[in-house]
């Protein structure tokens, strides 16, 4: 039997295809919202009169810093994956075509445009126990692409 209506099954997979694509979009922006509160890092940073404004220069102002929590090893794992976690955000509202995605483990990766792929939260882990890299400065590397 020949199909009267060949368009129809081609719109209706474009249709799919759309509302699959739409909900990827409101994923990753819930994950977004999620990640960016980093409660823990929010805490610390107005204590020390750090405003978290998503902008490169509330990075700078956490790598300067005391590392005052490096004494306890469970505050700096905390803290270093809000760390990381604040860095992507700042990433995602700053470098176009940046996204969040969750890796097959559950592992948040900040994406950038060019495909790319940051850990960021093992870079904030890193930020948080030994001080580098600094967060700013892998913002200004996602930034070069």
């Amino acid at each position: 039997m020949e199909n009267r209506f060949p368009g129809h099954r081609d719109a209706r997979r474009a249709a799919a295809r759309a509302a699959g694509q739409a909900s990827e979009h409101d994923r990753e922006l819930a994950m977004a919202e999620m990640y960016a509160e980093c409660g823990l890092l929010r805490e610390l940073a107005e204590s020390a009169g750090v405003r978290l404004d998503d902008t490169v220069d509330s990075l700078t102002a956490l790598d300067q810093l005391l590392p005052r929590w490096r004494d306890d090893p469970q505050v700096s794992q905390w803290l270093g994956t809000d760390a990381g976690l604040y860095l992507g955000t700042v990433i995602r509202h700053r470098v176009p075509g940046a996204r969040w995605r969750l890796a097959a483990d559950g592992r948040p990766l900040m994406v950038l445009g060019t495909g790319f792929e940051l850990d960021a939260t093992a870079i904030g882990r890193d930020w948080a126990e030994q001080g580098a890299p600094q967060l700013a400065a892998v913002y200004r590397a996602a930034g070069d692409g």
